[in-house]
């Protein structure tokens, strides 16, 4: 928790006006050190115990502009400090409040439930490619976490249970991810939101192998074993570096966010029907056509020739910066190429 500057000047004055008192009775009564800590700790908290001994009447007016300090001090300090934890909580409130009510407007978003140690790249990877999505999150340290982050929408809560994955919006949004610690956590969750939304596409994260078979049967559309990631990764390590250091700039760098996506080519897209030359995909928005991927036969064309006819349900894979993508999904829809 953050103490505010405020506060921290009051309790710097309250340590000076402690040092006074002991160096005033040291000084005016020629006490000891224990004898004038002991005076000042009853005078500033004001239990009345004894005086250590008869005071003269220097020390009794030093006494009573100690006493008079100090209590307003500790009164002042004591309601700053009521003030400001009720500000936060208040404020803290407020933003759930107004967090909500984003999150019932939202249509077509994404889920993460888990914002632990996969769950924060997701999270990562979601904020720089500017989707929209809602954290699911019932772990204290993770909350504080989340609310550090004004940008972040999220939901305090279980996401195994209905109402809470309800309050995400889940009937409305387009996927989840459960990248939770436990496999049984993430059982459970795919179980409840396919349930609440047949049509949604779900990710979950695997531990065990052995689960990776029930999480389908579950419901979820893909499973990601972070075990066989890591394996994998250490493997491309060892014989392709060259590769994974060029994947590994490209996604971690900041002046330009550049990633492999996927467009759809829509129904009645003025691009359906002609061929790559014509669109001339590159030119136009900046990006490279990696592959394209045939709605009737479910097969890929890596590095498609010019002469390749898109057709509508198609798949385009590009590489390039979000701004291209942009550009191109307004080309899919304009009404002349």
């Amino acid at each position: 928790m953050i103490i505010p500057k405020r506060l921290k000047i009051i309790l710097l004055i309250l340590f000076c006006v402690f040092i006074c008192a002991i160096l005033g009775y040291i000084i005016i009564e020629k006490w000891s050190l224990l004898e004038a800590v002991y005076m000042t700790v009853i005078t500033l908290t004001t239990v009345g115990f004894q005086e250590v001994r008869p005071l003269s009447p220097t020390g009794r007016i030093f006494t009573m502009f100690i006493l008079v300090s100090g209590i307003g001090l500790l009164a002042y300090a004591a309601g700053s400090t009521l003030e400001f934890i009720v500000e936060g909580e208040l404020s803290g409130l407020l933003r759930r409040k107004r967090m909500e009510k984003q999150i019932q407007n939202l249509e077509g978003h994404y889920i993460i439930c888990g914002a632990g140690d996969v769950g924060k790249y997701v999270i990562d990877e979601f904020t720089k490619t500017q989707r929209e999505f809602v954290v699911v999150e019932n772990n204290e340290e993770q909350i504080k976490k989340l609310e550090e982050d004004k940008n972040i929408l999220f939901i305090a809560g279980n996401a195994a249970e209905d109402e809470i994955l309800i309050k995400a919006g889940i009937r409305s949004a387009a996927g989840l991810i459960s990248a939770l610690s436990s496999d049984k956590d993430n059982l459970f969750v795919v179980l409840t939101a396919r349930n609440i939304n047949p049509n949604l596409r779900i990710i979950s994260r695997a531990i065990d192998e052995g689960t990776v078979p029930k999480l389908y049967k579950a419901g979820a559309d893909k499973v990601v074993s972070t075990e066989a990631i890591g394996g994998l990764r250490m493997a491309s390590e060892m014989v392709r570096p060259t590769v994974v250091s060029f994947l590994d700039t490209m996604l971690r760098e900041r002046e330009t966010t550049l990633r492999i996506e996927e467009t759809e080519i829509p129904i009645g897209s003025p691009l359906a029907g002609k061929t790559l030359r014509e669109v001339d995909i590159p030119e136009k928005t900046g990006l490279i056509v990696v592959a394209l991927k045939e709605k009737e036969t479910e097969k890929y064309s890596y590095n498609p020739l010019p002469e390749v006819k898109l057709r509508e349900k198609d798949i385009l894979i590009v590489l390039g910066e979000l701004k291209g993508l942009e550009k191109l999904q307004e080309l899919l829809k304009r009404e002349n190429v």
